[in-house]
C-alpha cells in the first residue's frame, strides 16, 4: 500500500530515519490485517510469505543494529540473526500480530541504538568492508522497499483469489 511520504525536506539524518520508518511501515503492511491463513500462504516457490517478509525485515533490523553496529553476542540480539532462506520461516506458534510486534521491537531497538552514533561512524564489514551508518540506513531502506513490494504483488494475488 502506497504512502505519501511524511517529511521530505530537513537534515540527512531526518530523512533518512523517516524514509526508515516509512518502509517499515510498508514490509509491517504486507501482513497487517490478514487472516493467519492468507499471512502464512506460499504463493511463490521461494520461501517468501507476507508474514515472512515481515519475519525476515526484523531478521535484518537485528543482524545491522544489536549484532553489528554494537557487536553484541547474538543472544542479546532479541532474536534470530540468521540471514537468508531461516530468516524467512515462521514458526507454527508465530502468529502475524506476534511477528509484526517483534519488528517493531527490533525498530524501535535500532533507532536507540543508531540515535548513539554519527552517520559517519564506520564498522568493518567482514564481507564488505568498511561501512558506515549512513550506508546501513541507505541498505535497510532500499531492502525493506524491494521486500515490500514483494509483499504488494502477494497482497494482489491473495486479492485476486
Amino acid at each position: 500500500m502506497f504512502v505519501l511520504p511524511e517529511i521530505t525536506t530537513g537534515p540527512e539524518r531526518l530523512l533518512l530515519e523517516a524514509m526508515m520508518d516509512r518502509n517499515r511501515r510498508a514490509v509491517i503492511d504486507t501482513a497487517r490485517g490478514l487472516s493467519e491463513t492468507d499471512a502464512r500462504k506460499r504463493l511463490v516457490t521461494s520461501l517468501t510469505t507476507p508474514i515472512g517478509l515481515v519475519k525476515h525485515a526484523a531478521t535484518a533490523e537485528r543482524r545491522w543494529f544489536p549484532l553489528f553496529l554494537l557487536g553484541l553476542p547474538e543472544s542479546e540480539c532479541g532474536g534470530p540473526t540468521t540471514a537468508g532462506d531461516p530468516s524467512f520461516v515462521v514458526g507454527e506458534d508465530e502468529t502475524p500480530a506476534g511477528v509484526i510486534a517483534e519488528f517493531e521491537r527490533a525498530s524501535a531497538r535500532s533507532r536507540e541504538t543508531a540515535a548513539g552514533f554519527d552517520l559517519d561512524d564506520t564498522w568493518t564489514h567482514p564481507v564488505l568492508g568498511e561501512v558506515n551508518l549512513r550506508f546501513v540506513y541507505l541498505l535497510l531502506i532500499e531492502d525493506f522497499a524491494r521486500h515490500a513490494g514483494h509483499g504488494d504483488i502477494l497482497r494482489e494475488q491473495l486479492s485476486a483469489r
